[in-house]
């Protein structure tokens, strides 16, 4: 891990953003004394298009229906 102080960084800030890009972990200190850390962020997750399933799920018309009385007694309904 890298440590900077906060005049550094703020002179260099386009190069320790490209080696956070990499990987590389840098804590930026003020008077020797660490405050921060500048990382990488993990890129977000891809949202899935809606429709995806379409045709291939079925929702029967009975699907709120209540359950059948043996069924209840299992679950202790």
């Amino acid at each position: 891990m890298k440590q900077v102080n906060v005049h550094e960084a703020k002179t260099h800030l386009s190069r320790l953003l490209a080696q956070a890009e990499e990987g590389e972990e840098i804590v930026i200190a003020r008077a020797g004394r660490p405050v921060a850390k500048l990382v990488r962020i993990a890129p977000a997750a891809r949202r899935r298009p809606l429709g995806t399933a379409r045709g291939k799920v079925i929702i029967r018309a009975d699907f709120d229906a209540p359950l059948p009385k043996e069924l209840r007694k299992a679950f202790g309904a």
